[in-house]
Formats: C-alpha cells, structure tokens, sequence
C-alpha cells in the first residue's frame, strides 16, 4: 500500500477548503508554485488527477479518498497532541493553524445549543473549525470527506460511519406584536399566511413552507420569502416588523416570554429529528466530541 506525503495531503485539503492555490500558499506559508508541485508529485503517485483546474476548482472522486484520508490524519495529530499535552504540557508546540479539527452543524444548532456544547474543547485548544449550513445537507460535506462529523436530519449512517440521535429541534411561528396586529390579528390561518413575508434563511430552507402546510393540512404552499441567513439574524428581522418567520423555540422562547414576540400559531408546532454522524474510527477527540454534542442535545432538545 502506498504511503502518501503528509505536507502534499495537507496541500490538497488547503487547496479544497480554500478553493484555490493562491489561498493555500497563503495558509500553508509556501510558494504557489510550490502548492502545483506538491499536488503533481500527488496526482503522479495516485495516477489520476485529484482537482480539475476549473472555475471553480473541482475534486475528483479520488481526490474526496484523499481529502478524507488527510482529515484522518488530522484527528490523529490533535489526539497524539492531547496525549503529549498531559504527558509534558511545557513540550508541546501546539497543533498548525491549516490543521483544523471540521465539523458541519446547521445553524439553528449553533444559535441555539451546539456552540456552549464545544466550549470546554475549544478553551482546551481543540483547533474546531464549524461549517454552517441547513440540516438537511451538512451530511454532505461528511460523504465528501470535508468535516469528520455533521449535525443532520439524516438517519441512516453513511459509511465508515457511526450515527446517534441527539434529539428534536422544536419550531414555532412568530412575530413582532405589532405586526401580528395588523396582518393576522386572530393569529396565523389558512386564508392569511399568503398576505405576509416569511423571513427564511436561505434558499434551501423550506421550514417556512412545510410549517405552515402542516399546520393547515396544505399539500403545496407558496410563501413569499425575504433570505436572512442567520438564524439570529432571522429573529432581528421579525423583530423590526420584516414579517413572520418560523424559528427554534429555544432561540426565541426569551423574547417570547418578554412580549417582545408573540407566537401566531399557538398550538402548532413542528419538531424536527437531529442526529449526530461522525466517522467510525478509535479517537479520544473525536470521542470527547460525540460525548460533548450528545450531553448538550440531551438537555436542550426535545
């Protein structure tokens, strides 16, 4: 079996999370020229080309093995660093900067209770690197090797991989009081939910849509949306009078309780299912990880 350069592997991972040379040289302290070389004595030893010089820049099938590979490598390092660290602390140079420890939860969760659960990990140095982006896709950027786990919707584990369920994320409607006053005074319903903005995250957010086909047993529902993507950025934008929104409950159960917002579809509600996919390796980090995101979905999830 082939050994493959670990400095050529961190090029290519540099290249991809960057999404380009330039950027990688920037990040690895080397030459441009030296980023082509390292990936071409790479692509010489695989035998096919890793990245398609295109814009944008695209990796192949081989190069996700690769990428996958040096993330691998990568939580190998941060545990051999962890160990070293309680072995001879004063030892220790601490981990590279390009060698990020990635993981990709959706936003709702980092707004919400993800972030207070990697706290300790973060202060103990863990080099984290978090990738945003909606829960039905962060399962993603773990098929393509990208992070080494992903907050999902998904159930079923991909392979090499391991899954948990963490628990259900709880979404109401609101809006400002004001704004509910003048646009749906008896609260949200199936004659005047096409009369008001829904402020959604971004164009693959369909949680506007599928509440309030829900709620009102509609099959197809078309909203007009205004993007805001940012889940607290979403709550801002409701409350100076955007429109309504559908949200996490956690994120907007303190300004509900002050009067700031008020909930226009009392009794309905949509919760949905998160899980937990890491890659199914033996890794103190990746362990401490799991334990810390599964405790914190424990206490705020339903």
């Amino acid at each position: 079996m082939s050994t493959y350069d670990p400095a050529a592997l961190e090029c290519l991972a540099a290249i991809v999370e960057e999404g380009g040379f330039e950027r990688a040289a920037q990040r690895l302290s080397i030459t441009q020229s030296a980023v082509s070389q390292r990936l071409r004595a790479l692509e010489a030893q695989v035998g096919t080309v890793l990245i398609v010089r295109s814009r944008p820049l695209r990796i192949t099938p081989a190069g996700h093995l690769l990428l996958k590979h040096a993330k691998q490598l990568r939580l190998l390092r941060a545990d051999l660093e962890r160990d070293m660290r309680e072995l001879a602390p004063a030892s220790s140079g601490g981990t590279r900067e390009e060698e990020r420890i990635s993981v990709a939860v959706n936003a709702d969760s980092i707004a919400t209770w993800a972030l207070p659960a990697l706290t300790d990990l973060a202060r103990q140095g863990l080099p984290l690197e978090i990738i945003a982006d909606d829960q039905d896709f962060t399962h993603e950027w773990l098929r393509e090797g990208q992070v080494l786990g992903c907050v999902t919707t998904v159930k079923q584990a991909l392979r090499g991989c391991k899954v948990l369920p963490l628990g259900a994320m709880r979404y109401v409607a609101i809006a400002h009081p004001d704004y509910a006053r003048m646009h749906c005074p008896g609260g949200l319903t199936a004659h005047n939910f096409r009369d008001m903005p829904f402020v959604a995250f971004n164009r693959k957010d369909d949680m506007q849509s599928e509440f309030v086909g829900r709620a009102f047993g509609l099959k197809r529902v078309a909203l007009k949306h205004l993007l805001v993507p940012s889940s607290e950025g979403q709550v801002r934008a409701v409350l100076a009078s955007w429109g309504a929104s559908v949200v996490p409950r956690l994120l907007a159960h303190g300004l509900l309780e002050q009067g700031q917002l008020v909930d226009i579809a009392p009794g309905h509600s949509v919760d949905v299912q998160l899980y937990w996919h890491c890659w199914n390796l033996e890794s103190e980090v990746l362990d401490q990880l799991t334990a810390a995101l599964t405790r914190a979905a424990e206490a705020a999830l339903e």
